[in-house]
């Protein structure tokens, strides 16, 4: 499930801020109007007329200068109310999908002189933001809630997923099954948790200070994810390779991202490795979930016995004998390993 991600212009309008204030009470007072959140020498050279103002912004302000026509232009910071009133004459071949007046000066701006174009709507009561080559409908308090609600939900229900997915890769790491398969699946659902926790960060962000709960409830769902899925990628790196295996799924868009082959390709691995080519956990992420193992040992650990599998076969004696491993550790080590294989099989 993807809702979309905000574009980052749209942070800078949120709930809360004196500029969405002011925006709100032009909505309330079905007056429309053009404002252009900064300045340039290319907007200059674009505008006539107006008058300059220069005062301090204020919600108070912005409302009574949108009973006039014309636009109005704030500083970059958005601190002060630069002029009113203005007439601007963007080049009138920049394509445009736009048929209001208002709408077309708004998306022209934008792509003409690259500052971000807000435009109030009279008869709609709404918002828009032109920046770049779109224009995005700046969403109601609460609309931004519902998305966010559904966002938190697709990201528990698939946070599910990959969790019972790092279950079962637990299974075959104990008994050596792993295939590049197996990996595929785990690195979709790592990838497609982060995609849509992206999302939701750019939601929450644009709700301002009404999103703080949302931001503790996503943060509670995937704080613990990127040390999890550096274990992983650790644990299965390719040989000489120096990019971690889930670098390479940020290339694919979210269609292909359910494209299991194009995944599995993506991960870094030689071209001729198949789907059910074994592959072999060197222990970083089973090591790390044994208590009062410090990491240095188990880096060690790791680069001695060269797998998760030797790990397993390692007597108390051939763990002691590497650097740093103490007979408690090695006992830790040894009673941690074989409680992780004693759950695997249970299950």
């Amino acid at each position: 499930m993807s809702i979309g991600r905000l574009p980052d212009e749209i942070v800078r309008l949120a709930p809360g801020t004196p500029l969405r204030d002011g925006l709100d009470r032009i909505v309330s007072g079905h007056t429309g109007a053009l404002v252009v959140l900064g300045t340039n020498p290319e907007l200059e050279a674009i505008s006539t007329g107006g008058f300059l103002v220069d005062v301090p912004f204020n919600a108070t302000r912005i409302r009574e200068l949108a009973k006039m026509d014309g636009a109005i232009v704030l500083s970059t910071d958005l601190t002060r109310i630069v002029a009113a009133a203005v007439h601007l004459s963007p080049a009138a071949d920049i394509p445009t999908s736009e048929t209001g007046t208002r709408h077309r000066t708004a998306e022209r701006v934008a792509k003409q002189v690259g500052i971000p174009v807000v435009t109030v709507s009279a008869s709609m009561d709404t918002i828009s933001l032109f920046a770049g080559a779109g224009r995005q409908v700046v969403p109601r308090p609460d609309q931004l809630v519902d998305r966010v609600g559904q966002t938190l939900s697709a990201i528990q229900g698939n946070r599910s997923r990959l969790n019972a997915s790092l279950e079962r890769l637990t299974g075959l790491e104990v008994h050596d099954a792993v295939t590049l398969r197996d990996l595929a699946h785990v690195a979709q659902r790592f990838e497609l948790t982060n995609r849509l926790a992206d999302e939701a960060t750019s939601h929450i962000t644009a709700m301002g200070g009404d999103g703080r709960l949302a931001a503790l409830q996503l943060r509670d769902l995937v704080d613990d994810l990127t040390p999890v899925s550096s274990l992983v990628q650790r644990d299965y790196v390719p040989e000489d390779a120096e990019a971690m295996p889930f670098a390479g799924l940020a290339r694919l868009d979210d269609q292909e991202l359910f494209d299991i082959v194009l995944v599995a390709r993506s991960l870094g691995f030689p071209p001729d490795l198949h789907l059910d080519s074994p592959i072999r956990p060197r222990g970083h992420r089973q090591l790390a979930s044994i208590p009062r193992v410090p990491a240095g040992v188990r880096a060690r650990l790791v680069q001695e016995f060269g797998g998760l599998d030797a790990l397993f076969a390692a007597s108390s004696q051939d763990l002691v004998a590497v650097e740093g491993v103490t007979q408690g550790i090695a006992r830790q080590v040894r009673d941690g390993l074989a409680h992780i294989a004693e759950r695997a099989l249970a299950g």
